[in-house]
């Protein structure tokens, strides 16, 4: 690595502060995103627990009971309410496992798949779609270059050096 690239101690610590920054930064963005979605969630009633569960069940393709306990490091019992609750509800289905007729699978309702379809990415997406309106063309596509290039650098440092 040539010179310039090693940073010395002066600039490992203000790469520490950028990094720190671009991380801040990242989950406040995050947040602004996922906040129309989750007023959705709390109007139709839903828990913190109950909607930590209803994105892992959305997430995957039917998921057991233990599985999730794993997943969202609760009590099984506790997770079994929960399901129970949203299943009387009619968000959540249970359906047997095909290859273990013991084990039953839980997955969305037909109803919330429809939604998941058709408004959530609206309600996920409107708020970066609204705020990049706002910018010139010239600072969206700075945007978006940037936070590719961002992307490669990450992806770059999880793949084994060739």
């Amino acid at each position: 690595m040539p010179a310039e690239q090693h940073p010395g101690r002066q600039g490992i610590r203000k790469i520490g502060a950028q990094a720190e920054r671009i991380d801040s930064d990242l989950a406040a963005i995050r947040h602004a995103m996922r906040k129309p979605a989750e007023a959705e969630f709390a109007q139709a009633g839903l828990t913190v627990p109950q909607t930590a569960l209803m994105r892992a069940v959305v997430l995957q393709n039917g998921v057991s009971l233990k599985e999730l306990s794993r997943q969202l490091s609760l009590a099984h019992s506790t997770v079994s309410g929960i399901v129970d609750r949203l299943e009387g509800r009619g968000l959540l289905v249970r359906h047997n496992d095909p290859q273990d007729g013991r084990i039953s699978r839980i997955h969305p309702a037909p109803e919330v798949k429809e939604f998941l379809r058709t408004q959530l990415p609206a309600l996920t997406q409107g708020p970066l779609q609204a705020a990049l309106k706002r910018a010139k063309p010239r600072e969206r596509n700075a945007i978006e270059q940037t936070l590719r290039r961002l992307r490669q650098l990450l992806e770059e440092a999880r793949s084994p050096a060739v």
